[in-house]
């Protein structure tokens, strides 16, 4: 299989598409998976209409974030601090509600040498509150499999807004890419190391694209990380995992579908989780830390530690394989987080 880089769609902070590992990293799809799946059959994406963030959320921001006794507390009502897109919209049916999140995470994590797949949990929560969880219960002709439509690629119409985010029918506002509002409000900039923008359910901080060249060094210039993760070249064909007499969809891979991506290496960055150990403003000592980036998979796909159960969004969840990681190369070795700031 060849592999080729292609430039993305660029709109706003983020990218019209994304993709993913074979069926290990279906990722948060399954996070919806007690809702019956719907049939499509779009092979091809042309791009992603996201509705504009005009609207005030429909109450006012809750969230506490303490560490007691190596666990970090976080309580949210899942409501953003910014404008967000109307809701209900024509792409998407759900009214944004208040929630009563609570989420206990390991205060000191410890990276190993197993990938733990995203598979049927969110990823983590911003610091405002707001989950991510970039994955979606839609996949081609309703047959869950590798075959999952990437929701930032626009082929399947969900209402996302201006901030990648949408409602689940709980009412759930949550992000599948970058939580623009946020991010200036943090004021996230190309010339500064990213501020904490949230943390994963496996207890390592969430950074936004920028940090250190030399990750061990807090004086060395800033850039912006990329991913590992590129376009397979050519026609799709048949994954790994994929069921017998289930149908691979006919197109060339663009990004309609998460599998249509594959890490390379040594391409970008980051590993294959979209993570580095890295010094970083909050950890001076260092600490293995997640990036979103403005490349796909945007959020991380895979964590480097056990994720808290509390993220967990349905029955078949599985964690790290034997020997394990997704794909691919990346850090082991056992670093701790480093000392927990509280927010």
């Amino acid at each position: 299989m060849k592999c080729v880089v292609r430039p993305f769609a660029k709109s706003g902070l983020m990218p019209a598409m994304a993709f993913i590992l074979t069926v290990g990293l279906a990722a948060t799809a399954a996070a919806q998976i007690g809702r019956q799946t719907r049939e499509h059959t779009v092979l091809q994406s042309a791009g992603l209409n996201r509705q504009p963030a005009t609207s005030q959320p429909p109450a006012p921001n809750a969230v506490t974030i303490e560490v007691v006794d190596g666990q970090r507390i976080i309580t949210a009502n899942g409501i953003p601090d910014h404008l967000i897109g109307t809701f209900p919209n024509s792409g998407n049916p759900n009214a944004v509600r208040p929630q009563s999140h609570r989420y206990v995470l390991n205060a000191n994590p410890v990276e190993t040498a197993n990938r733990v797949e995203a598979r049927g949990r969110a990823f983590g929560v911003a610091v405002n509150g707001v989950v991510f969880d970039p994955g979606a219960a839609e996949w081609f002709k309703g047959e869950r499999g590798p075959w999952q439509y990437e929701p930032l690629s626009g082929a399947v119409p969900l209402g996302v807004d201006a901030n990648n985010a949408h409602v689940q029918p709980d009412g759930s506002y949550h992000y599948h890419g970058l939580p623009v509002g946020l991010l200036n409000q943090l004021g996230v900039s190309r010339d500064k190391h990213s501020p904490l923008v949230g943390w994963a359910a496996d207890g390592f901080p969430i950074y936004a694209q920028y940090g250190h060249v030399n990750p061990q060094d807090a004086a060395s210039p800033i850039i912006e990380h990329r991913s590992g993760y590129v376009l397979k070249e050519g026609a799709r064909e048949a994954v790994a995992g994929q069921r017998l007499r289930s149908e691979t969809p006919t197109g060339f891979y663009d990004g309609t579908f998460v599998a249509d991506y594959t890490y390379v290496p040594g391409h970008g960055t980051l590993d294959e989780c979209n993570g580095i150990v890295t010094v970083t403003p909050e950890f001076p000592e260092g600490t293995y830390a997640y990036f979103l980036t403005t490349d796909w998979p945007v959020i991380p796909r895979c964590f480097a530690s056990s994720p808290s159960k509390d993220f967990a969004k349905g029955p078949g969840n599985r964690g790290a394989r034997p020997g394990g990681r997704p794909s691919g190369g990346g850090p082991g070795g056992g670093r701790p987080g480093g000392p927990p700031p509280q927010r």
